[in-house]
């Protein structure tokens, strides 16, 4: 073999090896990572719900000109629905684990509502607060296995943080200054959790090959679970539909 033919040779092998580092451990690939994604959406007759009712803080009240839809049941076109939590809740492995993120979940007192309304996050993931409002407000959550967190927030009082130390899903957070400011947390030891916004969809990557139970959660209309099975590096479908059940 010619010296020329010898280092062309090398060099192949050299781009070869570097391919397959690339395809194995490149940052930010996995190979075998696959997802489950799908759409919420409602059927029948949606219900009519009052507008929040803000009249009893006039300081509320003056923050709005127009009525405050009701944000129980936030629907977007053809339906799909928005506020709905939905994680693996059987499936994951066991004895794994996952780092808390470092960035904060941020829970907003805006308008005397709490926004977002429904969201999800980790284990000593911080829970930032803030009162962008100027006005008194309170955060009351009630959990049933965390410690509840009960703290007035004066309009001084701008920003505090916290964390949840136990997975639980899903509880209520409330106001007790403004009783028609609600807010729901889910806490999960994983990170294969999502919430749908108005367009009703939802996605959960980063998961194994292997058959996961899906949980979809709104806050009056129960839960749903459904089982699904994913492959190497695919996308499974799994939409959901609520209704108002019958009486």
């Amino acid at each position: 073999m010619t010296k020329e033919r010898s280092m062309r040779a090398t060099g192949n092998k050299l781009w070869l090896a570097a391919g397959l580092v690339a395809v194995s451990f490149w940052p930010g690939v996995a190979v075998a990572a696959s997802s489950v994604t799908g759409t919420i959406t409602f059927t029948g007759k949606a219900p009519t719900l009052r507008p929040l009712a803000m009249e009893a803080d006039p300081a509320c009240a003056k923050k709005h000109s127009a009525p405050v839809p009701n944000d129980v049941l936030v629907l977007g076109d053809g339906s799909t629905m928005g506020n709905i939590m939905v994680w693996v809740s059987k499936g994951v492995p066991a004895g794994k684990t996952w780092p808390a993120p470092k960035t904060p979940v941020v829970l907003d007192q805006k308008g005397c509502q709490y926004a977002p309304h429904v969201m999800g996050i980790m284990v000593g993931q911080p829970y930032k607060i803030l009162n962008s409002d100027a006005i008194l407000h309170n955060v009351h959550t009630l959990p049933k296995v965390n410690r509840s967190f009960n703290k007035p927030m004066p309009p001084t009082l701008t920003e505090v943080t916290t964390t949840f130390d136990k997975a639980e899903p899903v509880f209520h957070t409330k106001c007790d200054v403004h009783p028609w400011m609600s807010a729901y947390i889910g806490v999960f030891t994983h990170p294969f959790f999502s919430v749908t916004s108005k367009d009703g969809k939802y996605t959960i990557s980063g998961l194994d090959p292997g058959t996961y139970e899906i949980t979809a959660w709104h806050e009056k209309l129960g839960t749903q679970t459904a089982s699904v099975t994913v492959a190497a590096s695919g996308t499974k479908t799994q939409d959901f539909k609520f209704a108002v059940a019958a009486k």
